[in-house]
């Protein structure tokens, strides 16, 4: 089997997740660390904690492939006594490099979105509309549901601590729409499809009123649960990848991580 760089794996990732099909305003792609790098351990995780750092290091991972991008906006200092400062740090002590995948990876085939739309079972998994790509997606649900019932639903399926129900009235939900994240911008659109309901995260309070006024229920199951479970599958993605190209590389997985939130 041979070695890769960085570089490699890059291609791989975009083939998973095209760059093209990220939003204008994200910032995917190596973030720490040279494309000329060589690559014999990598660790997949949601978000780049100091744990996960430490969890890559103690893996002997020379690269970091997370959802969330490290660097979001432009930094004008590198503060070592400031948490994205720290982490850097941490990061160049150790030699690990950092490639996120984040909306590009929301709204690829097998991304992050589909991964949710099976992860609670729907069926004749799509894209929105005539759409060749969305960010969200559209399924069916094998039997029709109430919402209380479906809200439980997703809430085992996704072994999330809790969800928020907005319960739009007394109607059964048999066509799902879904973006996961802080997916609530496209509410209106999944109803104009047909969805009775929706699942995303990070929910406003005027969101759920409209919602409640134009008759579609939503499940707030939180940005992590809705996510998070991308992580498992991406490493699984990976380890396929390189087999099929001879590729000597270990992936390991964060499944440690867990919701910020917590029910008091």
């Amino acid at each position: 089997m041979k070695k890769i760089t960085i570089q490699s794996i890059a291609e791989v990732m975009n083939r998973i997740a095209p760059k093209n099909l990220a939003e204008d305003w994200d910032n995917p792609g190596l973030l720490i660390g040279s494309p000329n790098s060589e690559v014999e351990k990598i660790f997949v995780c949601l978000d780049v904690g100091e744990e996960v750092i430490k969890s890559a290091k103690n893996f002997g991972a020379q690269l970091i492939i997370s959802h969330h991008p490290l660097i979001f906006h432009a930094i004008k200092n590198i503060r070592t006594d400031l948490p994205l400062g720290r982490k850097i740090e941490m990061l160049i002590k150790n030699d690990l490099a950092v490639f996120s995948a984040h909306t590009n990876l929301d709204s690829a085939i097998g991304g992050v979105n589909d991964v949710l739309a099976e992860k609670i079972g729907l069926t004749e998994i799509k894209m929105f509309g005539d759409e060749e790509i969305s960010l969200g997606r559209l399924g069916k649900l094998p039997e029709p549901m109430t919402a209380k019932n479906f809200a439980e639903h997703i809430k085992k399926s996704l072994s999330a601590e809790n969800v928020r129900l907005v319960d739009a009235g007394d109607f059964l939900i048999s066509k799902v729409g879904l973006c996961s994240g802080a997916g609530s911008e496209f509410i209106a659109k999944a109803k104009f499809f047909g969805a009775q309901a929706f699942v995303t995260g990070d929910l406003k309070y005027h969101e759920a009123q409209s919602a409640v006024e134009t008759k579609i229920h939503v499940v707030d199951a939180g940005h992590f649960a809705t996510e998070f479970p991308v992580v498992h599958a991406l490493a699984g993605k990976l380890r396929t990848e390189f087999e099929k190209l001879n590729y000597k590389v270990e992936v390991a997985e964060d499944n440690f991580s867990h919701d910020y939130f917590r029910t008091i």
